[in-house]
């Protein structure tokens, strides 16, 4: 997901929004009129040209006004950038699109740098932090006047000594001279080891007899040879001799003579002060920022970036993590034995041999048990193995021998395999410089702030520990991080941490962020476009984010969200509903008003859905067995926030897992069970969440994640090709006569291939043009005009289209079209069942949406075989689904149970609950508080379970459908 902020010139004072002629993609020549300040829903089918009125349409011509007003040099590129079909639109604000995806795929960015709340932490740590020495653990403040003062008279009244400062370093020979200027200044006494003396010639003649050696006997043979002067070491320097200021009783009464006194101290010992008490102690008193002889420097937001060299760990330069060798990786199969090759590299044809006998020779030795299952060996046994002993060299001696020879590739691609990202050892995955884990705000360090969830941040930071004195200097910053953990919290966020990284969010919660950073940047006149914000989010928080979206309103912006959730609709002010079909069959306002006027609309389906006149009637899935099932369980999953986990999913069934957000869903189902089922069924070499066993898989034939990640990034990828069937087009246009005389074959009609493509986009169709400090620009390749191919490809017809026409149909034409081509037509059906019939079979997967895409990998399974004993997992498949839209994918999911295979999906979608053979539900809230399993069973016994949200809205649910 991203954030991109487009400002016309100038803002049109109107209170619409005129939408003329607009005949984007497949919008059929549509006007309209949007209310200017109010919170405005698009809806639809999939596919019945929602995005290409709100962002395609609306916003792109934004982006064009904006590009429009930049310089010379971003104006050249302006006839290159497409402009919207539409014929004009007036009214339009400055526009903030926030889509649907997480374009981040880096380590540096986490929830707190990407929310800001992490800069503001920064200054506030710098300001407000005190440091604390990593010896004693003691506050290191720099001493002043008033502090020293109050310090000694409260702890040591009545008592009576002296206040020093130490001389600076002094050569022996110039020391009479440096004391003769002291005495010339008023000062009359010093202190010289331990004792206080008056300055005059007494101490000269001691101090120089001191310096000279005394005379030792001569001695035979070559005299040795003196050292030079300058080779000397000084006898006097600062540590050896302290002046005295002033000899006084620390009373009240001296409390003015006293803080003068530790002023001149102060300033002639260069910030440093001593009191020495007679008969007592002697204190040290510093400006400078010192304590166990370290010396710290002065805070400053720098210090704790982990994305600035100042700041960062020098170890993992920020990272947080190293590339070390993992034990999961070398020894795959902890059921193993050594000598059945529980250690994966050495099984390997070059190494098998060597390594089987130096096993054998370690057992004969040094008593390794190479019988055990790995699993079982105690720990003494397994740091033989790997570090070795007497002749045996050991698993990391094996890599070091390895190492010597990473100049070749095959060596470092062998040493890669098994290593794995690791908490960095230096700064325990903080990411910062120990220097700046030594300053707290409190009892708690920076790292310390961002590994707490927002919720108890909020708590935390509602009364912090802090002086008046660090109020004061933090006042604001405080203000600034209080508010915006509120907009974290508003938005449904508060069980991420401000250290999780921002690749590993989904698009819902980026989203969701980019949302809370508007809220914090206060913008008014503002046209704010969002991509279904309810993504991830769990019915009982739709009512705190439509409340987030109505303040956005409230400001003097205008909302305009693409959305298929009936609690943000009927939350809405104005309804624009497109359709009525996908594809070509939309592209038309079927109604266009007040929310309250949607319900007497004829024509629209999701007015039927929302009124009850239609709804999503249960699925009865026939299957072969005898209804009983046997379960695969997952004991013991401790990953994240999971709580020690015991999950059992029943095979053969349709299974929704369900939960509030943040309550372990996916670290149960994507990061725990589907890599350590694919370990067992497959060859997955990936981390593996921790859990203790698995048991009931050997029923299973394999597994599959079918989860909203991109296909690829590719623009040649496409639906036609992923599902294998342009093969058998290519062919059609190269059995033609036309294409046999000219010589072309299948290739001349590929897009990845030199021959028929266009060179100058290699097949793409666009262009990229990099602006330096702003986003690239993608234009229409200007030879090609997007078509891919070049002209002599395209001349070749086959049942008077050329290859560009064919891949420009949608599935629905493209069924019709090749409907006398088996190959063809029941990839094109499948594609019909799973809703993407809207799709063209040419459009790049890299233009899906997450939704979308994932239901692109379903049809890939369904047209690769007929598939039985295969785990389906899934994450919100409902994602950019109308309600007619789910009806079909429940006919899907259906239809694979049906077959003799399980599925699991993530969702929250009430109607696939509903629909669930099984539920099993997380919570009961976010992070910590969250990661058990609070209730499972068929959805009307979860209903009844008091301890479930779901629950709740299961219930209410059954309610809804019998009043209707």
């Amino acid at each position: 997901m991203s954030t991109r902020i487009e400002a016309p010139p100038a803002v049109s004072l109107m209170e619409d929004i005129r939408i003329e002629g607009a005949r984007e993609h497949n919008l059929k020549d549509i006007s309209l009129k949007l209310p200017r300040e109010h919170f405005i829903v698009v809806t639809g089918p999939s596919g019945s040209g929602k995005s290409s009125l709100a962002f395609d349409t609306i916003y792109a011509e934004g982006h064009r006004r904006y590009v429009e007003s930049l310089s010379t040099y971003a104006r050249q590129f302006l006839e290159r950038v497409d402009k919207p079909d539409v014929d004009y639109i007036e009214g339009i604000s400055p526009a903030i699109a926030i889509e649907q995806y997480n374009p981040v795929n880096h380590s540096r960015s986490t929830v707190g740098t990407a929310s800001e709340i992490y800069d503001y932490l920064r200054l506030l740590f710098a300001k407000a932090g005190k440091i604390h020495c990593p010896d004693c653990g003691s506050e290191v403040a720099p001493a002043t006047v008033d502090g020293t003062v109050a310090l000694l008279l409260d702890a040591h009244a009545d008592a009576r000594g002296f206040v020093l400062f130490p001389m600076g370093e002094v050569d022996a020979a110039d020391l009479q001279e440096e004391l003769e200027s002291l005495m010339a200044q008023g000062y009359v006494r010093v202190m010289v080891d331990e004792e206080i003396v008056n300055i005059g010639p007494p101490l000269f003649a001691r101090l120089k007899e001191e310096a000279e050696p005394a005379p030792k006997a001569k001695r035979r043979g070559r005299p040795r040879k003196k050292a030079p002067r300058e080779e000397r070491p000084a006898v006097a320097n600062h540590r050896a001799i302290r002046v005295v200021v002033d000899r006084l009783k620390f009373s009240t009464r001296n409390r003015a003579r006293l803080g003068e006194s530790l002023e001149t101290a102060f300033r002639e010992g260069g910030g440093v002060a001593e009191v020495q008490f007679v008969d007592g102690p002697r204190l040290r008193f510093s400006q400078r920022l010192e304590c166990c002889g370290n010396t710290f420097e002065e805070p400053v937001p720098h210090t704790f970036s982990f994305n600035n060299p100042n700041g960062a760990c020098q170890e993992c330069g920020g990272f947080g993590n190293t590339l070390s060798f993992d034990e999961a990786l070398i020894v795959p199969e902890p059921r193993k034995t050594l000598a059945q090759g529980a250690v994966e590299p050495w099984t390997r044809p070059r190494y098998r041999r060597y390594f089987g006998e130096q096993l054998q020779d370690a057992a004969k030795n040094e008593g390794l048990d190479i019988h055990t299952p790995w699993e079982e060996m105690p720990e003494d046994q397994k740091k033989m193995v790997f570090e070795g002993a007497g002749q045996f060299l050991g698993v990391y001696g094996f890599f070091e021998r390895l190492k010597r020879r990473k100049y070749k590739v095959w060596v470092r691609v062998l040493i890669r395999r098994y290593q794995s990202l690791q908490k960095c050892v230096s700064c325990g995955g903080t990411r910062l410089r120990p220097e700046a884990l030594w300053i707290r705000l409190g009892d708690r360090t920076i790292a310390d702030v961002c590994a707490m969830p927002v919720s108890e941040l909020r708590e935390y930071f509602e009364a912090p520990p802090l002086t008046p004195d660090q109020h004061a200097r933090a006042g604001d910053v405080l203000k600034q991080v209080r508010e915006r953990l509120d907009f974290l919290h508003k938005v449904g966020l508060e069980y991420l941490t401000l250290d999780r990284e921002t690749r590993t969010l989904s698009g819902g919660e980026h989203q969701r962020i980019n949302l809370a950073n508007q809220l914090g940047a206060h913008l008014t006149g503002t046209l704010y476009i969002l991509d279904e914000p309810t993504i991830g989010l769990h019915p009982r928080d739709n009512a705190r984010l439509v409340s987030i979206l109505k303040d956005l309103v409230d400001r003097g912006n205008t909302l305009l969200v693409v959305e298929h959730d009936r609690d943000v609709i009927d939350e809405a002010d104005h309804v624009v509903d497109l359709g009525p079909g996908a594809g070509e069959r939309g592209g038309e306002v079927v109604f266009s008003g007040p929310r309250e006027e949607l319900d007497f609309c004829e024509r629209s389906a999701t007015a039927k859905f929302l009124s009850g006149e239609r709804e999503i009637s249960p699925r009865k899935i026939k299957r072969g067995d005898n209804g009983s099932c046997s379960y695969l369980s997952l004991l013991g999953a401790q990953e994240n926030n999971l709580k020690k986990v015991d999950l059992h999913v029943p095979l053969g069934r349709l299974v929704a897992v369900t939960g509030v957000s943040g309550s372990g869903k996916s670290t149960l189902v994507h990061d725990t069970l589907y890599p350590a089922l694919a370990r067992i069924l497959g060859e997955w070499k990936g981390a593996i969440g921790r859990f203790e066993r698995i048991e009931g898989f050997e029923e299973l034939d394999s597994v599959v994640l079918l989860d909203q990640s991109p296909i690829g990034k590719s623009p040649r990828s496409n639906p036609i090709t992923y599902l294998k069937a342009y093969d058998a087009i290519r062919r059609l246009f190269a059995e033609t006569p036309l294409a046999r005389n000219m010589g072309y074959g299948p290739g001349h009609f590929s897009f990845n291939t030199a021959g028929g493509r266009c060179e100058s986009c290699t097949g793409s169709g666009i262009q990229k043009i990099e602006m330096h400090f702003m986003a690239d620009i993608f234009i229409r390749c200007p030879d090609c005009e997007g078509r891919r191919f070049k002209p002599q490809a395209m001349e070749i017809r086959y049942k008077d289209k050329n290859i560009h026409d064919v891949l420009n149909l949608t599935v629905d034409e493209a069924s019709l079209f090749f409907d006398h081509v088996p190959s063809v037509l029941n990839k094109l059906l499948i594609l019909r069942d799973v809703g993407l019939n809207y799709l063209r079979i040419g459009q790049p997967v890299n233009t899906l949406s997450g939704g979308e895409a994932q239901r692109l990998k379903i049809a890939g399974q369904l047209a690769a075989k007929p598939p039985r004993g295969v785990m389906y997992l899934m994450d919100e498949p409902t994602t950019g689904l109308h309600f007619q839209d789910v009806e079909r994918l429940l006919n899907v999911l259906t239809r694979l149970v049906g077959l003799g295979n399980t599925v699991v999906v993530v969702e929250h979608n009430m109607d696939v609950i509903r629909n669930a053979e099984w539920v099993i539900d997380l919570g009961p809230e976010g992070g910590e508080r969250g990661g058990r399993i609070v209730a499972e069973g068929t959805p009307g016994e979860v209903a009844q379970n008091p301890r479930s949200h779901t629950g709740g809205f299961l219930r209410k649910y059954f309610e809804e459908a019998v009043v209707g």
